[in-house]
């Protein structure tokens, strides 16, 4: 074999071993497999995520059952996990799974949206870390029926870990609306915004209008972040599936 037709050889091989993007046969395969992992993790996302929301209502409808003379419509979603409440026990089971749920989906969808726009990714983080902080914090520090009375654990409730609540829920949200337009995620940025108004009505509303209608109110905020996370792990997962073999976000 001359030289000539060593070299032909050897491109036709090197040929072969290309992807039509460049890329080798290696990096092709590496790419199906993160693919098909992805594919799973998303999967995953629109289960827990629906779950999520499942076992959070679930605490707020069971835990009203066992709760004699609990008013929905007057009363806060977290009078059924005071201290003090009747509720408690049965009520701490289903926003235990909501908390797993919830905290899982949340670092499922911080791995698929590796490779999009650096501001929606720090959304989804600040997102993340708002349901770390409320799941460990409220459980460590819970109130008692009466609400603040003036001990080292309400003060943590209500002074530190729902400020720290409020705050991550309002800049995850707006950091997600923002990175979603700049990422040409329109729908997902509206639906952040949409979220972002209903705990603005319930925060206000709980303050603004009678006692009659607290736990009605209350409850735009309570849900909001509940439901925004079973709206990311659905979005995620149609959004993925929809584009085939790209990764996800990208």
């Amino acid at each position: 074999m001359n030289s000539a037709e060593y070299t032909a050889g050897n491109k036709a091989i090197d040929h072969r071993f290309q992807s039509k993007k460049g890329r080798t046969v290696m990096e092709s395969v590496v790419d199906a497999n993160y693919t098909g992992l992805i594919r799973r993790i998303g999967k995953w996302t629109l289960i827990l995520g629906i779950a999520n929301a499942v076992f959070y209502l679930l605490h707020d409808v069971i835990g009203a059952l066992n709760y004699p003379g609990y008013k929905w419509m007057e009363q806060a979603v977290s009078d059924l996990t005071a201290e003090d409440s009747p509720a408690r026990e049965i009520a701490k089971i289903f926003t235990g799974l909501h908390g797993k749920c919830s905290i899982i989906t949340c670092v499922l969808l911080c791995i698929m949206v590796k490779y999009v726009r650096k501001p929606l990714r720090v959304g989804i983080y600040l997102f993340t870390a708002m349901h770390t902080v409320s799941n460990v914090g409220y459980d460590l520090f819970p109130l008692t029926g009466q609400g603040y009375d003036g001990t080292f654990q309400s003060f943590m409730h209500v002074y530190v870990i729902t400020i720290a609540v409020v705050l991550l829920s309002i800049a995850s949200l707006i950091v997600i609306a923002v990175g979603s337009f700049k990422d040409q995620r329109k729908k997902l940025g509206i639906l952040a915004l949409v979220f972002l108004g209903c705990m603005f009505v319930g925060a206000v509303g709980s303050n603004a209008l009678p006692k009659a209608v607290f736990g009605i109110v209350e409850r735009f905020s309570t849900y909001s972040a509940v439901i925004f996370t079973a709206v990311l792990g659905v979005y995620w997962y149609i959004r993925f599936d929809g584009e085939g073999k790209k990764t996800a976000g990208a």
